[in-house]
């Protein structure tokens, strides 16, 4: 195969040991996170976490209350990874609409939404708390 056709064929792949399977693994952990702010919706989570962390500084929010946000958007992000590598599979070996696709990329975005739901609702939680305080 080609690059233009989305792989390209370097032969077996060499395992690293060591200190070098640590930079490797960074390596490619790097790799995972500039292809991730390609998406658009992982561009617009970045911003709301932001958003989300001035406005608990301005209300005064706990150190636990940071930690715990920056934990759930965390999560969020691991689950948009994993979401957009399902896609990209998805499309990879059925790039023919099927049903068994649609259903593998929809359960990975409601999994994403669970998360979007679980920060929202403790963005609000700690906000609402903080003013009533």
């Amino acid at each position: 195969m080609t690059m233009a056709e989305g792989r390209i064929d370097t032969g077996p792949v060499k395992k690293e040991t060591g200190i070098r399977h640590l930079f490797a693994a960074a390596s490619y952990s790097l790799a995972g996170a500039r292809r991730l702010l390609g998406e658009a919706a992982f561009r617009h989570e970045l911003i709301a976490f932001a958003v989300v962390m001035g406005v608990f500084a301005l209300v005064g929010a706990t150190f636990f209350q940071f930690v715990a946000m920056a934990i759930l958007f965390l999560l969020m992000m691991a689950f948009e990874a994993i979401n957009t590598a399902i896609e990209e599979i998805v499309d990879r070996v059925s790039p023919e609409i099927s049903q068994m696709g649609k259903h593998a990329k929809d359960l990975g975005s409601f999994a994403v939404f669970c998360l979007i739901v679980a920060n929202a609702v403790y963005a609000a939680y700690v906000m609402i708390v903080a003013v009533m305080a």
